[in-house]
């Protein structure tokens, strides 16, 4: 976890919760003010934080020592905990439910680490996974400026992307998926953030909080696709290449499945 390490000390730059994101979360998560729940690779803790604020009794796992300390700086009162989702420290049927947002592509080995969440979760309980598909990987217009980024990056190739049957695998039912567009209010600056405002991969602080680009095979190509995106952002270009990757089978994806 040697990236989340480094892009760890400034990650909370453009990275907070965004609220709509937030509410789906909770919403399908379905928490009950006397249960226990758990959010893998909680990172510096944006979403576990602000779950925690909205009554939310859950608590961190996170394998990024830089990341679990900026958590601990922000938020004391909650309980983090250091440890790889494939090898979860808590005894079976210790939580009423989990979340996971944008991870399970940085796994080793993400079947292993669901068979883990599996096992920690109360019968019934339910997974919330955030992340986006390897289908809506496909149609997003980064693939024009940055190919390989988005195809042979190492850490994450589209068969990472992969989620119901990774989850089913692990002994989960699928209760149901709900797509998410990417809004032009969005809070939180991931990878698609850009989708209305191409603008924002110009920023190299919104790149660097990005693990997409600051754990890129080829540097050289992010720097080329950004001049490139500049050139069309001037041109008028842009509007082309968004047009000619639009679909409607959205940006991201809740996979949300029951124990």
């Amino acid at each position: 976890m040697a990236l989340y390490d480094r892009i760890g000390v400034g990650y909370d730059t453009t990275r907070q919760a965004d609220p709509y994101l937030l509410s789906r979360l909770i919403h399908h998560l379905r928490p009950r003010s006397s249960g226990r729940y758990l959010d893998i690779g909680s990172g510096t803790g944006n979403y576990t934080i602000a779950m925690h604020q909205a009554g939310v009794p859950i608590r961190g796992l996170e394998l990024s020592a830089t990341m679990l300390a900026r958590a601990k700086e922000k938020a004391p009162a909650i309980a983090w905990h250091n440890g790889r989702a494939e090898a979860i420290p808590f005894a079976s049927a210790s939580f009423d439910g989990a979340t996971c947002t944008f991870v399970h592509h940085h796994m080793a080995d993400p079947v292993a680490a669901f068979k883990e969440v599996h096992r920690v979760l109360t019968p019934t309980a339910r997974f919330v996974i955030f992340n986006c598909t390897a289908e809506q990987m496909r149609h997003c217009w980064l693939n024009e400026y940055f190919p390989r980024m988005m195809i042979e990056k190492a850490t994450a190739p589209y068969e990472r992307f992969v989620t119901v049957e990774v989850v089913q695998s692990a002994g989960f039912r699928i209760v149901c998926e709900e797509k998410y567009d990417v809004a032009p209010d969005l809070k939180d600056l991931f990878l698609y953030c850009g989708k209305h405002q191409p603008e924002r991969y110009l920023d190299p602080r919104i790149r660097s909080g990005i693990s997409s680009f600051a754990d890129a095979p080829d540097q050289e190509e992010v720097e080329r696709g950004v001049q490139r995106i500049a050139d069309d952002i001037k041109s008028g270009r842009i509007n082309d290449v968004i047009r000619k990757f639009a679909w409607d089978g959205g940006d991201y994806m809740f996979t949300v499945a029951e124990r």
